[in-house]
């Protein structure tokens, strides 16, 4: 078990009040003990100096906020810096530490700590040299016109997986099966496992079901007939994709989080059971 033990900590809060007091309980937890850089955003409400998500140079990285959050730094990052949330938001699948125990959490991070790899899923559209950014949860292709169906034909390695209509299509990550994939039907799938979940959204197709397949496979999609369509990546990407027009979905550059605990499962019952109550 090799421990990075860190000397550098970056910080990215979400800005609201509550966000702000968890934040500075945590700077003034690692005071004189690493060196903390903060998002520029939050240093100027705080009239600290700051740096841009994208330049920092960092041990791991503390997002408090939601789920979203952490979607964004990720988008953000240039490089694949460790992260670990600070639950401020709703469920939080992706943000394991809930407020009460952050600074405990981050306490026992300092002597050292261990790195859980997830894997991330690249799109492109055929023929266009755009960069988008890799996808944590999902890669989502809908009809921008609630009503209107979609007419798609998805591949995998140039074979023909489906031809059908529906409002769209879900490309999701195992670590995105909990998300809207799980949401429209999907199964959830361990994060060890190293696949690519497709969901139809939707589909008028007796027949359309999820399927699983090897994430190091390629996945394509043709939009068909005359309709435009809406491509989304994690909830944070957005861009048209017209009539015709090919998506190449592949396996992408992995994410890094900060491993707090092993029984993803365990956490998966408490996160879900958590949302039934309320």
């Amino acid at each position: 078990m090799n421990l990075v033990q860190p000397k550098r900590i970056g910080m990215v809060c979400r800005g609201e009040d509550e966000d702000v007091l968890v934040l500075k309980r945590l700077i003034e937890c690692l005071d004189k003990r690493v060196e903390v850089i903060l998002d520029e955003e939050i240093a100027y409400k705080l009239k600290k100096p700051g740096m841009k998500i994208e330049e920092m140079d960092v041990d791991f990285l503390i997002c408090i906020g939601g789920d979203g959050t952490i979607l964004r730094v990720l988008h953000s990052l240039k490089s694949p810096i460790p992260v670990l949330g600070i639950n401020m938001g709703a469920i939080g699948f992706l943000a394991e530490v809930q407020p009460e125990n952050a600074v405990s959490t981050l306490s026992g991070l300092l002597g050292g700590f261990e790195m859980e790899r997830r894997e991330r899923l690249s799109v492109e559209v055929k023929g266009e040299m755009e960069k988008m950014p890799y996808a944590m949860n999902e890669v989502v292709v809908i009809t921008p016109k609630p009503g209107k169906m979609l007419h798609l034909a998805i591949f995998v390695d140039d074979d023909e997986l489906e031809r059908l209509r529906a409002d769209g299509v879900i490309f999701a990550t195992p670590t995105g099966s909990t998300a809207y994939a799980m949401s429209a039907g999907g199964p959830i799938v361990d994060p060890e496992v190293n696949a690519a979940i497709i969901v139809p959204i939707a589909p008028f197709k007796l027949s359309a079901r999820p399927t699983v397949v090897d994430i190091s496979r390629e996945i394509s999609l043709d939009l068909m007939g005359m309709k435009d369509a809406e491509l989304v990546i994690d909830g944070q990407f957005y861009r048209e994709i017209g009539k015709e027009d090919r998506i190449s979905i592949t396996r992408g550059e992995p994410a890094f989080f900060v491993k707090i605990r092993d029984k993803h499962f365990l956490k998966l019952q408490d996160k879900l059971r958590s949302e039934e109550e309320k």
